[in-house]
C-alpha cells in the first residue's frame, strides 16, 4: 500500500512511500486495552504505613462498673482528655484495620508477545479516519491517512513553524480542540499538582534520534512528540482509546519497517 507523501507547506509531493505490513494488523481493542492498563501499572510506587502509626499511644481498659464502653483510653489523671478512646481503629487517631502494604502486587504482567500485537494494532488505528474521528479529534476532510509528511520536518527550530505545519495539515481543528477544553479538574486533585485536565492532540512520529522537531513541538498544548523507537501502545491510545491523530515523518516509518518488518 502507497500513500502519498505530504510537504512541510501540506501540499501532496510527486513521490509516495509503501507502508509496512505492520499498519496491516488486525484491529484488537481488547489487547490495546489490556496492554495499556499494564503499562500504567509500570508507573506506580508500593507504598505502604509504618507499623507503629496509630498505635504510639498508652492505654488502659477501664473494664467494667463505669457505665463507659469497654474501649482502650488514654492514661492519665481523670479529666476529659483521658476518657479520649485510641489505639483501635474504629476511634479518632487510632490505627487503620487494613492499610496499604508494600507487599501488594500492583504491577499487571502481560505476554512479550500479546504486548506486541497491542502496539501493532494501535498503529495500524492510526490509518482509518473513522477511528480517529469518532475517538474526538477534529481535522479538516482534504487530508489523507495516514498523514505522511517529508523528513524535512524534522529540521524545524521554532514551535510557531511545528504550529504551522499542522495548521498547513489541515490540524489546526484539532488543537483548538485542545486549546479550549482545557477545564478544572473537580475533586482534591485540584490541590495535588494536577488542577486542570487537557484533552489529548496529535501525535507527531520522527525517525530521528537527534530531532529539532522534538525541541521545537514541545511546548505545544497537548501535542506529543516521540522518536519511533520509543513508541508505546498508551502513547497511541491514550486512556485505552485508540485511534490517536498520528502525523508520521517519512523517516520514521522507514524506521518502523526496520523494527517490524
Amino acid at each position: 500500500m502507497n500513500v502519498a507523501i505530504y510537504s512541510i507547506n501540506g501540499k501532496k509531493k510527486s513521490e509516495t512511500i509503501e507502508l509496512p505490513s505492520v499498519f496491516r494488523t488486525p484491529l484488537r481493542p481488547d489487547v490495546i486495552k489490556r496492554a495499556v492498563l499494564a503499562e500504567q501499572s509500570w508507573k506506580r510506587q508500593p507504598k505502604g504505613v509504618s507499623k507503629l502509626a496509630g498505635r504510639l499511644v498508652a492505654v488502659e481498659n477501664w473494664g467494667t462498673g463505669r457505665g463507659a464502653a469497654r474501649v482502650p483510653r488514654r492514661k492519665g489523671s481523670r479529666t476529659h482528655s483521658a476518657q479520649r478512646a485510641a489505639f483501635i481503629p474504629n476511634v479518632r487517631g487510632g490505627h487503620k484495620a487494613h492499610p496499604p502494604k508494600v507487599e501488594k502486587k500492583i504491577i499487571e504482567k502481560i505476554n512479550r508477545k500479546e504486548h506486541l500485537l497491542a502496539l501493532k494494532s494501535a498503529i495500524a488505528y492510526t490509518i482509518h479516519e473513522e477511528y480517529v474521528s469518532q475517538r474526538g479529534h477534529k481535522f479538516e476532510g482534504k487530508i489523507d491517512f495516514p498523514i505522511v509528511v517529508e523528513s524535512k520536518a524534522e529540521t524545524l527550530l521554532k514551535t510557531r513553524d511545528v504550529i504551522k505545519l499542522l495548521d498547513n495539515l489541515g490540524l489546526s481543528p484539532d488543537l483548538n480542540r485542545v486549546k479550549n477544553g482545557r477545564n478544572i479538574r473537580p475533586g482534591k486533585g485540584k490541590r495535588r499538582g494536577r488542577k486542570y485536565k487537557v484533552p489529548v492532540g496529535p501525535l507527531l512520529i520522527v525517525g530521528n534520534n537527534n530531532c529539532d522537531l522534538i525541541r521545537a513541538g514541545n511546548n505545544i498544548q497537548g501535542a506529543t512528540i516521540v522518536k519511533v523507537k520509543q513508541l508505546t501502545t498508551e502513547l497511541l491510545a491514550p486512556g485505552t482509546h485508540p485511534g490517536r491523530l498520528t502525523i508520521w515523518t517519512d523517516d520514521a516509518i522507514r524506521t518502523l519497517n526496520e523494527r517490524f518488518g
